[in-house]
């Protein structure tokens, strides 16, 4: 059996279509749904203070204990009292000496985010050889509004923290950034203590300063991103309600279509998204729309092929750990997905497709000084809920049993991301490098439209996206370097590289490409720009694309 080279690249017309739709709404919702990073640091603590030497007088501690409300809960800070090179334990401490342990007990409580709970040492007899120190925790009051007119959101599904807890800096983050994960909200909060009727000592309330220059943004878009086929120039308009209902919750409608592109050549799409808060909860849920057609020529006459797509998703979010560095979730999705191909109005019914499933996945964020790590991880299964359909790929299999299968609806395979970005100074030029590494492996045999694809912008750079390489499994890794040369602008140079593999990859001219771009973004007032020049480093002889490629992209925000 022999394969040309145009059915070795071109593969899936209708899927190469959609896997581009799909990075395009990737890169819509990394745009839209960014979420907000708060660290609040505090007065940085005096470290590696010993014990005095021979203090006198001294008693000999041999048992350090914490008592107190809640003391309990703050077992481990004792560990704080006794590190290995100068230990408090088994000395002969004064005044002076059991004023370092409080001080290193204390320093551990605040390093974990409790900057209002407070260690006290009463007076006591220590001839026992027990130093015993009191923990006084500081607890949550309430949470107010510095300027109580107008208009505010809510606070109860915003602050992941109740009145009589303890007060724990990791809960004011978090707090802020369900305040400030939209846009156009500044917001700011103050620890104060408790006063007036009622107030407890190591109570606190939360003053928060709170405003919102408008409800609504809109944006618009134009970039050469699409394909030869269905029309190059392709226009978006997307329209922002941020806290509509006061929940400190984020919704956006967004609609594309090709311009410019002349007859015979349409996009159309758009793209719903809502999610709210609650506490370390992200609760969401997105749907979305693709239709495109063109004009092809056959044997005998000119035809209209098109298709259809619509997608829908409900997800949910936890955030499991949260400290000054790192911040570490879960996340659970459930997703519906159909797709439809017609020629002349007429729908090929045997590429019909309808998918459903779940996935499951880990994010890791993390500061490194002042670089930042971004990762994931997850598990994606297809089922038959939502009336799922066997892929044409099985029903072929059906009706010949020696057919291998080479793809399924109830698909399993493993993602994976990471991105890596640290700024930096050579001489007096300030630089940033970012790398953006993406995975897929398969644990059964994909469709097309799930594979893993490289060959474009949204990938590997340097290519004109009009045909790619995919296959069941396979990784990119995008570098860019970035210099910024003043007046908003940035001057930046980048170098991909990807591979894929699995069975189908076989019928691929090759398995990996290599490619290369110059740009330059910026911005000015309310509009942005991207424009770069980019090129092939490496490429199967006869993978088909332009020797060099140039894309610009558009947009203007209010």
């Amino acid at each position: 059996m022999t394969f040309s080279v145009a059915a070795q690249q071109a593969g899936d017309p209708a899927a190469q279509e959609l896997l581009r739709q799909q990075e395009r709404e990737r890169v819509l919702r990394e745009q839209q749904e960014q979420r907000p990073d708060v660290r609040l640091e505090r007065d940085a603590q005096k470290e590696g203070e010993h014990l005095p030497a021979q203090e006198q007088p001294c008693v000999r501690i041999d048992r350090i204990v914490l008592e107190g409300d809640d003391s309990q809960r703050f077992g481990w800070a004792l560990a704080a009292a006794d590190p290995v090179d100068d230990p408090a334990t088994g000395r002969c401490l004064g005044t002076e000496g059991i004023n370092v342990v409080m001080k290193r007990v204390q320093n551990a409580i605040i390093a974990r985010g409790y900057v209002t709970t407070r260690v006290l040492s009463a007076p006591q007899d220590l001839n026992q050889g027990t130093l015993t120190l009191s923990v006084v925790p500081g607890r949550f009051r309430e949470a107010v509004f510095s300027n109580p007119q107008g208009r505010h959101p809510a606070i109860a599904n915003a602050l992941p923290i109740r009145s009589g807890g303890l007060l724990n800096l990791r809960d004011i983050e978090q707090g802020l950034e369900n305040l400030q994960r939209v846009p156009t909200v500044s917001a700011d909060i103050k620890i104060a203590p408790a006063d007036g009727e009622g107030a407890a000592p190591g109570q606190s309330d939360l003053q928060i300063d709170w405003t919102q220059r408008s409800p609504v943004r809109a944006s618009v878009t134009l970039d050469d991103a699409g394909s030869r086929g269905t029309g190059k120039l392709q226009a978006n308009a997307t329209l922002s309600l941020d806290n509509p209902l006061g929940l400190n919750e984020l919704f956006y409608i967004s609609a594309g279509r090709g311009v410019f592109n002349g007859r015979g050549r349409d996009t159309d799409s758009w793209t719903a998204h809502y999610d709210v808060p609650y506490g370390y909860w992200l609760f969401g849920a997105t749907a979305s729309a693709y239709d495109y057609s063109q004009s092809v020529v056959g044997a005998f006459e000119r035809y209209d092929y098109s298709g259809r797509s619509r997608n829908a998703e409900a997800r949910v979010d936890r955030l499991l750990l949260r400290n000054a560095k790192i911040k570490f979730s879960a996340y659970a999705r459930g997703w519906q997905r159909e797709s439809k191909n017609y020629i002349d109005d007429t729908e090929i019914e045997v590429q019909r497709r309808r998918t459903a499933g779940w996935e499951l996945g880990l994010t890791h964020k993390q500061f490194i000084g002042t670089a930042t790590l971004d990762a994931s991880v997850a598990y994606r299964r297809g089922t038959g809920a939502f009336h799922a359909l066997r892929s044409p790929e099985e029903r072929a299999q059906q009706w010949d049993p020696t057919l291998p299968l080479e793809g399924t609806s109830r698909m399993k395979l493993i993602t994976a991301d990471a991105q890596f970005s640290v700024p930096f100074q050579l001489g007096r030029q300030r630089l940033r490098y970012t790398a953006a590494w993406r995975a897929q492996w398969n644990r059964t045999p994909l469709s097309p439209q799930d594979r893993f694809a490289i060959g474009g912008r949204y990938t590997v750079r340097g290519f004109d996206g009009e045909s790619s390489l995919s296959g069941e499994r396979g990784w990119s890794l995008r570098n860019d370097l970035s210099l910024g040369i003043g007046g908003g602008q940035e001057f930046y140079v980048a170098a991909d590289y990807g591979r894929i593999g699995g069975p189908s990859a076989q019928w691929q001219s090759g398995h990996d490409l290599a490619g290369m771009a110059l740009g330059l973004r910026g911005g000015w007032q309310q509009l942005s720009w991207d424009g770069f020049v980019g090129s092939a480093l490496h490429k199967p002889a006869h993978f088909p694309t332009d020797y060099t490629t140039f894309g610009f992209s558009l947009a203007w925000r209010y």
